[in-house]
């Protein structure tokens, strides 16, 4: 019996070292598209990474065949686009942070009702839609009856796409937190509201605002939503009812200009760099709180 013990946990730990190993493997191999993505768009990206990126509006496609043709570095960069999806993005989180919140709280606090649920199902229903649908839902809503492309509706198509991801940071963060801290605010006379917006949140800060990263990181990219509803500009606005362009807007322009097509990689580096100090910074916060 000793003897079979024996060779049942030599069994299993030569199992678990295979599996191990084929999960390092299969990482490994993952891995590496990644890295050459990242090669390719540093080593070409760092040629027009310089002031006039972050300074200058989109040249024209005659302008930059001109510098082509005198070996002289395109004369522009993407300040539209920067504008644009500060505009674009900081409309989206001030629409989407009150919203995502308070349904977070309602979800983690109401979650055996009926009603709940549902709000639960159609914000995973939400999570899988692809972009381009959400679009053409916002184009529908916005677009259509303001009667013109503007950078509003950019920012509600956005909107639709972060709530998903703060209902479900706030909500799973406020469902690990202590039954205790509701308890003992109760006890000692605040209110229901003073509780949840004086303890609860602020206890967890952590997960939720990293959830806030996240789902900003992810709209960053976002180009087929915008297509539909900021449509894009050549030039710095900052009128919220006026089309206005982003930099993932400019990057497929770019890409179908072949001679501002060098631009693409400048703005991907960018919008990259961006992304990963969202991340990075998502990182930090949620090893800070231990989330």
């Amino acid at each position: 019996m000793k003897r079979s013990g024996l060779a049942s946990i030599k069994a299993r730990k030569a199992k678990d070292k295979l599996v191990y190993w084929l999960v390092c493997l299969f990482s490994f191999l993952a891995m590496i598209p990644l890295f050459v993505i990242l090669c390719s768009v540093i080593s070409k990206g760092y040629k027009n990474f310089n002031l006039n990126l972050f300074t200058k509006v989109t040249p024209s496609s005659m302008d930059a065949l001109m510098a082509k043709m005198y070996g002289e570095p395109i004369p522009g960069g993407i300040l539209n686009g920067i504008t644009g999806s500060l505009l674009i993005v900081g409309m989206a989180i001030l629409f989407s942070l009150p919203i995502g919140l308070s349904v977070g709280v309602y979800l983690s606090e109401n979650h055996k009702r009926k009603i709940a649920r549902t709000i639960s199902f159609l914000t995973d229903l939400l999570q899988g839609m692809p972009s381009i649908v959400i679009g053409i839902i916002a184009y529908a809503w916005v677009v259509k009856p303001f009667g013109g492309y503007s950078a509003l509706a950019g920012s509600i198509a956005l909107t639709i796409m972060m709530l998903p991801m703060i209902i479900r940071s706030t909500e799973e963060t406020l469902k690990m937190l202590p039954q205790s801290y509701k308890e003992a605010g109760l006890a000692l006379g605040s209110s229901y509201r003073n509780v949840v917006f004086k303890i609860l949140i602020p206890s967890g800060f952590g997960g939720i605002f990293t959830g806030i990263l996240l789902a900003i990181s992810r709209i960053m990219g976002e180009t087929a939503p915008l297509m539909l509803t900021a449509l894009g500009s050549s030039v710095v606005n900052w009128n919220a009812m006026e089309p206005a362009s982003a930099i993932p807007l400019l990057i497929w322009d770019f890409y179908n200009d072949p001679n501002l097509v060098e631009m693409v990689w400048s703005s991907s580096l960018l919008l990259l760099i961006v992304i990963f100090l969202l991340n990075g910074t998502a990182k930090i916060v949620a090893r800070k709180w231990k989330v």
